[in-house]
């Protein structure tokens, strides 16, 4: 498989779903949002995005299946896969914050090889293939060199569903805020782990989530030079609903302050 021919239009695809949901947003209607779960949003803009993104990844590569967000499409057993958000931060989208961005991952039995992730605010693409480097616009980019916390920025996120981890993981924070830089919530697991990989951040680390919010950004982050993985350091994050992904010269570190919440999965 090509898989830097496959680049070019798998951009192409994200582009376009990017420039429907940018004038989706300028008249965006509040009334259309729907509720999968408590604070889980959905928008017909969402489902319209990844209708546009499916049908223009079938064109690029039809013999692969999909594992697609808003299941607009039947999941099939194939050796490829699409692994599509077509909105990661519909809540930021929905309340006009300029966070939000289409993912879209390829992967060959359940390992990503190609990822390109479209912030749509910033007009930022960020891209990648295995083997082939990371980049935004075209332009490369690398993770930080940052080897302390006390001089990184963190990026995380809360999940919807919080469970038994609440507690480990406000001590978490409460530790991190005292002992690094500071902490971000954007938004958009997408967005946060394409940040780590261009040096804005030096960590970014989430659980609950899906495949979806991080198939093209965990591999963007590792082409960029950095590391992921999941919150005991083993490679189990792409299904396993869990992530850290850094810039590798903090990633211990991060480890070691995450054992409490890793030990509450």
């Amino acid at each position: 498989m090509d898989l830097q021919k496959l680049l070019a239009p798998t951009v192409e695809a994200a582009k376009e779903a990017g420039a429907f949901i940018r004038h989706e947003r300028e008249n965006f209607n509040q009334g259309k949002v729907e509720h999968k779960g408590f604070n889980d949003l959905v928008s017909y803009v969402d489902k319209e995005s990844e209708k546009i993104i499916v049908k223009a990844l079938r064109g690029i590569f039809p013999e692969a299946g999909f594992i697609t967000e808003e299941q607009t499409v039947a999941q099939e057993d194939t050796t490829w896969k699409w692994i599509v958000d077509p909105l990661d931060g519909t809540t930021n989208f929905v309340h006009g914050i300029p966070s939000y961005a289409v993912s879209i991952g390829l992967a060959k039995d359940g390992v990503v090889m190609l990822g390109v992730v479209y912030e749509v605010g910033k007009d930022e693409c960020f891209t990648a293939y295995r083997g082939g480097g990371a980049f935004c616009n075209g332009r490369p980019i690398q993770v930080s060199t940052v080897d302390e916390l006390s001089r990184s920025l963190i990026a995380t996120g809360f999940p919807y569903h919080l469970g038994d981890r609440l507690d480990a993981h406000f001590d978490l924070l409460k530790d991190l805020v005292k002992g690094s830089h500071g902490l971000r919530r954007i938004g958009s697991a997408a967005v946060d782990l394409c940040y780590v990989a261009c040096g804005r951040a030096e960590a970014y680390f989430e659980y609950n989530l899906q495949s979806y919010d991080i198939s093209a950004g965990t591999l963007i982050v590792e082409e960029a030079g950095g590391n992921v993985s999941d919150f005991k350091g083993g490679r189990d994050f792409l299904f396993g609903g869990e992530v850290l992904g850094s810039n590798g010269k903090v990633h211990g570190l991060m480890l070691e302050k995450m054992a409490g919440l890793a030990a509450k999965k």
